[in-house]
């Protein structure tokens, strides 16, 4: 059940992305290497949209699935819809949330931007190893950083200790000041997002007539039609 409802997902998110995706340079010139690691990174991109709107309708389907069972508790053709499952589905959407977001994102942009190490063999497999050294150098980089960050705010021996259990710490810290970074951009964005918004739309609108005074637009007319005369 899980796999046919992320089998759903994905082929969801692969139509979205294959619509909203714009026509690179390297199609037009049908560069095999280049077509293979779009169609990679496209791969990668549909995954994580997949979990994405997973995770965001997970909530919503554990809520309308507790209500089906309580609203019809003998129905033999509803019964998968336990908590096994929810309880299933929200530690792989964890799981699959924390690989997309810490490997397979910058994985699929690093991919784009390589061009394999020089003096190496051009090919895909070039391209691989280069992604791998510089995401590979860029995890140490992040995990030093939430080390640090950790230690600095619980300075003891303890919260220093736990950081060594990376399953059931680590990855759930990261995950969390990640996320956390993404609410503040967002409150930041949206402001000016929604102001730019109104603008555009004040713009592209026609106010409406109905509550414009006709005698005054016919007392400016007259004023006009006398100054014009008056030059005349």
């Amino acid at each position: 059940i899980c796999a046919l409802l992320f089998a759903s997902l994905y082929i969801l998110c692969h139509f979205i992305i294959t619509h909203f995706k714009k026509h690179t340079d390297f199609t037009a010139v049908h560069d095999d290497e280049d077509a293979a690691v779009n169609k990679i990174a496209l791969e990668l991109c549909t995954f994580t949209l997949a979990v994405a709107l997973g995770a965001v309708l997970l909530l919503p389907f554990s809520i309308i699935s507790n209500e089906v069972l309580l609203s019809f508790p003998q129905n033999y053709y509803i019964q998968w819809l336990n908590g096994s499952l929810i309880h299933g589905l929200w530690n792989l959407v964890f799981l699959f949330s924390n690989m997309s977001l810490v490997f397979l994102m910058p994985f699929a942009y690093f991919f784009t931007e390589s061009e394999g190490f020089a003096g190496s063999k051009k090919g895909i497999m070039a391209r691989v190893y280069e992604t791998s050294v510089v995401l590979l150098l860029l995890t140490l980089l992040v995990l030093g950083m939430v080390w640090v960050a950790s230690a600095m705010v619980g300075n003891d021996a303890a919260s220093r200790q736990s950081l060594y259990d990376l399953w059931e710490y680590y990855l759930p810290y990261l995950y969390s000041c990640i996320s956390l970074f993404g609410v503040l951009l967002l409150l930041l964005c949206t402001p000016f997002g929604l102001s730019t918004m109104f603008t555009v739309t004040g713009k592209l609108l026609v106010k409406p007539r109905l509550l414009e005074d006709l005698d005054e637009q016919l007392s400016c007319t007259r004023f006009e039609e006398a100054a014009v005369s008056h030059r005349i």
